[in-house]
């Protein structure tokens, strides 16, 4: 059995390796993705859940939590760190933090996402996770939530590690998540920015050129170590659809950009989003037990859309509402009260469907009355 298995993966592998050389994609790294970001589906793909270094592609995590903690309120954009002599001894690319002094939150972001500073990413660690051994705890145990197989992280900053390494496929689930905020999305799309780090002014260029030199790339991060070679995590927003590229283990900085540059134009040029459902257009009715009202609008979070092949147009989908059991009120404007599910591709996604406005609790009477006119009209609530 476990023959069959390897041949059939070998198999697999080896017809990939012909479709990638076939479109001549990514033919300078030795593995790369071309993904969606909302839906995930995978446009392309080169030995993509093959184990490698990342090198600073790692920090896209490093930001996805740093993310996820202002949003939470953990941290404040304009919050003091206090930099550890641990963040100062680091190697690598750094804004020289120095021991002991003060350095905004904000200040420390914009070096992970423009200029790529480990010792930053070493400082944002131990904020957000008391020590950088427990944060890196937090990056792994987000990879398992977002479904990553293939990744393990040793440190916040990417530079080699015995044990540390994702694949091409994991790096782009990473980044479909930090593409949701756009706070991430404006410090990556940065060219260059000055910030005042204990007590010197330092000029700060991004790593990725391709955010200046190609329109419309807006993120997200580079890598290189002797051991990762050349790498780009990159994405782009275009015709209302946005794609998220990766290639690992290129052979030159250019080559990089080229085998980026190659996916996104192929992607753009095969691939067109379609909305089955506009959240501005979607609005639905529910009664609402002990509410105020008969009747309560809901509406989706989010465009629920499918991405279409323009070449072949097959396009097969089915949807279905599934609202919670037992929806009472009072509830605010915003609450999730069931989800619309969308199979497609031969995958299942969920949307949230949330009312569209605050449901206030009805006092005794008006409670009476509504179950009075629903006996007249034959509207029993259930």
């Amino acid at each position: 059995m476990k023959k069959i298995f390897l041949f059939c993966l070998l198999f697999l592998m080896f017809i990939n390796n012909i479709y990638s050389e076939e479109l001549g994609l990514a033919k300078h790294s030795e593995t790369a993705i071309l993904m969606e970001a909302s839906t995930n589906k995978i446009i392309f793909e080169k030995e993509s859940h093959k184990k490698m270094a990342p090198a600073s592609m790692t920090k896209i995590m490093t930001m996805l939590l740093t993310m996820e903690a202002l949003e939470k309120g953990n941290i404040k954009l304009d919050e003091d760190v206090i930099v550890s002599k641990r963040a100062q001894d680091m190697g690598g690319t750094q804004i020289y933090i120095e021991a002991g002094s003060k350095v905004k939150i904000e200040d420390l972001i914009k070096g992970i996402g423009i200029a790529s500073a480990n010792d930053a990413a070493v400082a944002i660690a131990e904020k957000i996770g008391g020590t950088v051994e427990n944060f890196v705890n937090m990056m792994n145990k987000r990879c398992e939530e977002l479904g990553c197989k293939n990744t393990n992280f040793k440190n916040p900053h990417g530079l080699d590690e015995d044990g540390h390494y994702s694949s091409a496929y994991d790096m782009a689930l990473i980044a479909s998540e930090l593409v949701k905020y756009d706070y991430a999305l404006k410090i990556s799309s940065t060219y260059d920015e000055h910030i005042n780090v204990s007590g010197e002014n330092h000029w700060l260029v991004n790593t990725n050129k391709l955010i200046k030199f190609y329109k419309g790339i807006d993120g997200l991060k580079t890598g290189y170590t002797d051991k990762a070679g050349y790498c780009l995590t990159a994405t782009m927003n275009k015709n209302n659809m946005r794609l998220i590229s990766v290639v690992m283990k290129s052979d030159t900085k250019d080559n990089r950009s080229s085998d980026t540059i190659g996916m996104m134009e192929y992607g753009y040029s095969m691939y067109g989003s379609e909305a089955i459902y506009k959240k501005d257009e979607f609005k639905e009715t529910i009664k609402i037990n002990n509410s105020e009202k008969v009747n309560y609008y809901y509406t989706l979070d989010k465009d629920v859309k499918i991405i279409v092949d323009k070449n072949t147009r097959d396009i097969k989908y089915n949807t279905e509402i599934k609202l919670n059991n037992n929806i009472k009120a009072p509830l605010g404007k915003g609450t999730i009260i069931g989800n619309l599910i969308l199979n497609y591709d031969n995958k299942q996604y969920t949307y949230n469907l949330v009312l569209t406005s605050e449901v206030k609790k009805a006092n005794y009477f008006k409670i009476f009355k509504n179950h009075l006119n629903d006996i007249i009209t034959g509207n029993i609530r259930k």
